[in-house]
């Protein structure tokens, strides 16, 4: 299993799209979730069709655009798209216009357009890609399902693909899930700091002109019995790709900014990860179910341009091998490896 990272787009609670801004400057919230930084959209999408676009396609459009642009293609021969919650702010507005009207008389737009495929839907019409084209909903394992999908199209030689990961944060969301105990809301703590993001990457069986790292490998993992195990399964996933522990050159941990939370986390630094550079890749993008596309990203970025921002402190280069391990609630565990080419 291995594919090329051609290019990348990434719009996130960081200066993302552009790569020169994000070494420069690091972006903390003081409030209880991260919102994504958003760009002028006028500069991807004539303005008359902005004005009908919800805020997570409007960022997810922007993101694979920007994507296809740094690769130097005007269109994928596939394009995928994961998401765990799909348009919600669309969702929201068509339920309140249901007892607005009591189910009468209601406009179709809001509907249409909160279904979880919009974003992917939106991007093949704007680039007149009629081609493969699939939404991958999967909770906590959408866009790992959707790398592995990418994968199996490029080994039936359909490419490049272009495969994304999107989610957003609302006020509705982030109330209701704040009642569970799953983010964290004023006053309270400890618990996790919700997010949002829009990643995309466009992968190829080659490596076209200066790709930005090798997707080797990825491996998700259900419900570990107990730590130990799932200590024995990375261990696994990186021997199986030829490695030992001390060729991990950084690991980008799963840290959701919770310390109750954090024991899992906290548990693998002190047995497989003991000898690892870490770095928890949520601290700049927050908690959210598709929130390995930013670790992807991240992971891309650093290897292709084989330094350390300015506000990350005590990075040791050269950086040949990254693995990530994310996981929500110590249910949904991933693992995915990607070298330096």
């Amino acid at each position: 299993m291995k594919a090329y990272i051609r290019s990348t787009g990434n719009i996130s609670p960081q200066h993302s799209l552009n790569t020169d801004s994000f070494f420069l400057t690091r972006v903390k919230t003081s409030k209880n979730f991260f919102k994504s930084l958003e760009p002028d959209y006028d500069d991807f999408v004539d303005s008359k069709m902005i004005r009908r676009m919800s805020r997570i396609v409007k960022m997810g459009v922007a993101a694979a655009l920007t994507c296809l642009r740094n690769a130097g293609i005007e269109k994928p021969a596939a394009i995928l798209t994961a998401t765990a919650y799909g348009c919600l702010e669309d969702s929201a507005g068509f339920l309140r216009k249901m007892i607005e009207f009591d189910e009468q008389t209601l406009s179709p737009t809001a509907f249409i357009q909160s279904t979880h495929n919009t974003v992917g839907a939106q991007i093949a019409l704007l680039l007149k890609c009629h081609d493969y084209n699939n939404c991958i909903v999967h909770r906590a394992f959408s866009f790992e399902n959707a790398l592995t999908e990418s994968i199996l199209l490029l080994q039936e030689g359909i490419g490049p693909v272009l495969v994304g990961a999107i989610d957003e944060i609302t006020d509705d969301r982030h109330t209701i899930l704040s009642r569970f105990g799953l983010y964290k809301k004023k006053g309270t703590l400890p618990a996790n700091i919700a997010g949002e993001g829009a990643a995309f990457f466009l992968l190829d069986k080659e490596g076209g002109n200066h790709p930005q790292a090798i997707l080797r490998d990825l491996q998700t993992i259900y419900k570990p019995e107990d730590s130990e195990t799932l200590q024995r399964y990375i261990q696994e996933f990186v021997k199986k790709n030829g490695l030992n522990m001390s060729q991990i050159d950084l690991v980008l941990t799963a840290h959701p900014g919770n310390a109750k939370k954090d024991e899992v986390n906290d548990q693998l630094l002190k047995t497989v990860f003991h000898e690892n550079q870490c770095f928890p890749f949520r601290s700049l993008c927050g908690d959210y179910p598709t929130a390995s596309g930013f670790a992807l990203w991240l992971a891309a970025v650093l290897l292709k341009e084989q330094k350390a921002p300015i506000w990350m402190e005590g990075m040791k280069f050269p950086l040949k091998n990254i693995l990530i391990h994310n996981h929500t609630a110590d249910i949904h565990h991933s693992l995915i490896l990607i070298s330096a080419c």
